[in-house]
């Protein structure tokens, strides 16, 4: 094969092959040695290899790196990256240890088998020295292969092993361009990166979370998640075949009426579906057009609001889902439990705002079709008139004339569930952006539009422009 992907593999491959610094072990169980093959058939990689081995069987796996209970796993990477990097040690410092940066690859894939339909996935890693006798960083990646025949899979397998090799090797001090190298000789359709993962001595100031939503915005992944304890969590495993409750918002910051959205989201859930919510995971989902500040990605204004979020106990996904039923249908591909999703009654005329459908060919019909498939429910949250005290629900909206029979039958049938009662608003409504001016502007009224433990992190550590002195 020698089209372009295979020449930028290749020449990878060569690099490493011919660059005396590196020496190592690659490991591979499942869908084949793949990335070690190339290390092999670019010639030279006596130089580059000291050990190549691959355990099917999971009774062999088992007697190398210990029982798991799942195989494709990050518990059995980090397990493979231990054994075999202790061995290299052991075997090799004393004989080469002043010359060589020793690196251990591993991976653990499934890809597509004659006799099942599950997941394509795999996770692959790197254990590398940046200098002699140096101390051991890791990179691990999650990829989700997306090709439909095995031998595709098998060949983007090998390309990314390539590439995350490389790039540990030679963009270790550029994490930008270590991202972007990553899917080298790939197209989008063929791989999704969806979760990265760096540490070690020479990365302690480094921020995870940056870099994951480096992948959302490149496009190698739709959604990523973070939790409290700067937790970085696979997405779609996470939210695995579990109720979800969403809202959504840029949070900057998170104020008292995001938290009493929440809560009532919750109340009303609990009554929808009082058989499912033991389990229920509680996101608050940021798309990437409302995390950016001014038209671009501020890293620490992002990392101030998913900080404030993490204290008050919440989970954090940041989509690249500007549509309400693009992001249903990603997560009802990941989940056949309920979802609930709240948002302000504000928003609702924009949902139902033609405009935004013109790529379906269904139109807004397809959209809600794919909004509310089975067991997807809105609820709207009330704002008040400031002047006249008249709370809109969505009980009381208006649409387009044309659109009204459609809007009576999704209230009529509880796909659209309007928020009353306790939960209604007794103030105005302010905006997340509408308190961010306030803190930047210093006008003392934000400390009564959020919680107190958030105006004492925000004062603290001065997010959002906030300035200590008047205005305190």
């Amino acid at each position: 094969m020698a089209d372009e992907s295979s020449q930028v593999t290749h020449q990878k491959a060569v690099r490493i092959n011919l660059d005396g610094s590196r020496y190592g072990t690659f490991a591979e169980i499942g869908a084949g040695q793949e990335t070690a093959r190339w290390f092999f058939r670019v010639g030279g990689a006596a130089g580059t290899v000291a050990k190549s081995m691959s355990a099917y069987d999971m009774t062999v796996s088992d007697s190398i790196y210990g029982p798991c209970e799942r195989y494709v796993s990050r518990q059995r990477l980090n397990t493979m990256l231990d054994h075999e990097y202790n061995l290299l040690i052991e075997r090799l410092a004393g004989s080469r240890g002043d010359t060589k940066n020793f690196f251990v690859f591993a991976n653990t894939v499934a890809a597509k088998a004659y006799h099942s339909n599950k997941e394509c996935h795999g996770w692959l890693g790197v254990r590398f020295q940046k200098q002699p006798r140096g101390a051991a960083n890791d990179v691990r990646i999650h990829v989700r292969l997306l090709d439909k025949e095995n031998v595709q899979q098998q060949e983007a397998l090998g390309i990314i092993g390539v590439n995350l090799l490389y790039a540990a090797c030679y963009h270790s001090d550029d994490m930008n361009q270590f991202i972007n190298s990553l899917a080298d000789g790939l197209t989008l359709d063929r791989i999704e990166i969806d979760l990265v993962l760096v540490d070690g001595p020479d990365y302690r100031q480094l921020d995870n979370r940056i870099l994951n939503v480096e992948l959302v915005k490149k496009g190698f992944t739709s959604a990523v998640v973070f939790a409290p304890g700067k937790q970085v969590l696979l997405a779609a495993e996470h939210i695995y075949n579990r109720p979800l409750l969403i809202e959504r918002g840029n949070f900057r910051p998170v104020t008292k009426v995001n938290l009493n959205m929440m809560e009532a989201l919750r109340e009303y859930f609990v009554h929808d579906f009082p058989d499912r919510h033991d389990d229920t995971i509680e996101i608050m989902e940021i798309t990437l057009h409302n995390l950016l500040n001014e038209g671009a990605f501020d890293p620490q204004d992002f990392l101030a609001r998913v900080a404030i979020l993490e204290s008050l106990g919440k989970t954090v996904m940041i989509s690249n889902y500007a549509e309400f039923h693009r992001l249903s249908a990603y997560l009802r591909r990941n989940t056949k439990a309920p979802i609930g999703i709240v948002a302000g009654i504000l928003l609702l005329p924009q949902i139902f705002d033609e405009k935004y459908y013109t790529d379906l060919e269904g139109g807004i019909l397809e959209s809600f079709g794919r909004l509310f498939k089975t067991d997807v429910k809105l609820y709207v949250y009330p704002s008040i008139n400031e002047a006249t005290g008249k709370i809109f629900t969505a009980a009381n909206l208006q649409v387009a004339p044309h659109l009204r029979y459609l809007y009576r039958h999704l209230l009529a049938n509880r796909h659209i569930r309007a928020i009353r009662g306790a939960h209604q608003p007794i103030s105005v409504t302010y905006s997340s952006r509408e308190v961010a001016t306030l803190i930047a502007t210093n006008d003392p009224r934000w400390r009564s539009l959020v919680t107190d433990d958030v105006a004492q992190m925000i004062q603290d550590h001065g997010y959002f422009g906030h300035q200590n002195g008047h205005g305190r």
